[in-house]
C-alpha cells in the first residue's frame, strides 16, 4: 500500500518507548467504522497522512491533541475508541481527539515507533509529549486527559460538556448525551444539570429505577 508521507522525519526516531508488535498495512480485513458523535464534530475527527500536519501538528500549537492509532481488525481499539470519545467530549475542549487508521495510513505510526495498537499519543506545541498503549480503564483515560489538558477552568469545561450533551439530545443522539452526562458526573457528581439530564434520558427510555437512582 502506498502512503506518501510529506512529514517524514518530523518526529525523529525516538518513538520506541511505545513499541511492541503490529503489522502496518491493509490486508483483506473488513473495514469497521468507529464513528464519532455529531455533538463532538469540532473535538473529534479522523485524519490521514496528508492532513496530519494540519490536524495534529498545527492544531496542537493551540491546544493539546490526542492521536488514537487504530485499525479495523483490532479488538481492543473498538473498546478504547468510544471511551476516548466520551472522555474528550466530557472534557469540554481541554483536548481534541484525532483518529488515524494505520492500515490506510501506516507511515506516521512508523515514524513514531508505534508497533502495538491501540496507541494514544498526546501532542503539544507540535511535538509528541506523552502516550499510552492498550485499552486502559476509563478512570485512567480521564486522568491522562487531566494530565495533558491541565486541571484549570473546571467550570467552563463542564459548561462546554453540558452544551455538547444538550446538542446531542437535540440531534436525537441520546446515547452520546447520556455518556457525556455520565462522564460529567464522574468528575463533578453534584452537577445538577447533568443529574437532571441523565435522569430524564433514563426515564424516557423506560428505566424508572435507573432514573430514580440518578435523581
Amino acid at each position: 500500500m502506498s502512503d506518501n508521507n510529506p512529514y517524514s522525519g518530523a518526529f525523529g526516531g525516538n518513538g520506541g518507548q511505545y513499541a511492541q508488535t503490529v503489522q502496518y498495512g491493509g490486508g483483506d480485513r473488513p473495514k469497521v467504522s468507529l464513528g464519532e458523535a455529531p455533538a463532538a464534530a469540532d473535538l473529534i475527527k479522523d485524519t490521514t497522512t496528508a492532513t496530519f500536519a494540519a490536524d495534529v501538528i498545527q492544531e496542537s500549537r493551540r491546544q493539546p491533541v490526542l492521536v488514537d492509532f487504530w485499525a479495523p481488525w483490532c479488538g481492543p481499539c473498538k473498546q478504547l475508541t468510544p471511551q476516548l470519545e466520551k472522555a474528550v467530549q466530557a472534557a469540554g475542549g481541554k483536548v481534541k481527539l484525532v483518529k488515524m487508521n494505520i492500515d490506510d495510513h501506516p507511515s506516521i505510526a512508523g515514524q513514531l515507533g508505534i508497533q502495538s495498537i491501540p496507541a494514544v499519543i498526546a501532542f503539544k506545541d507540535g511535538q509528541p509529549v506523552d502516550g499510552f498503549m492498550g485499552a486502559i480503564p476509563e478512570s485512567q483515560i480521564n486522568q491522562f486527559i487531566q494530565k495533558v489538558g491541565g486541571k484549570g477552568g473546571g467550570a467552563p469545561q463542564i459548561a462546554d460538556a453540558l452544551a455538547a450533551a444538550a446538542e446531542a439530545r437535540t440531534a436525537g443522539d441520546v446515547q452520546t448525551a447520556a455518556d457525556i452526562y455520565d462522564a460529567i458526573l464522574e468528575q463533578a457528581p453534584e452537577t445538577l444539570e447533568a443529574i437532571a439530564g441523565l435522569g430524564e434520558i433514563l426515564f424516557d427510555a423506560g428505566d424508572t429505577e435507573g432514573a430514580e437512582a440518578v435523581l
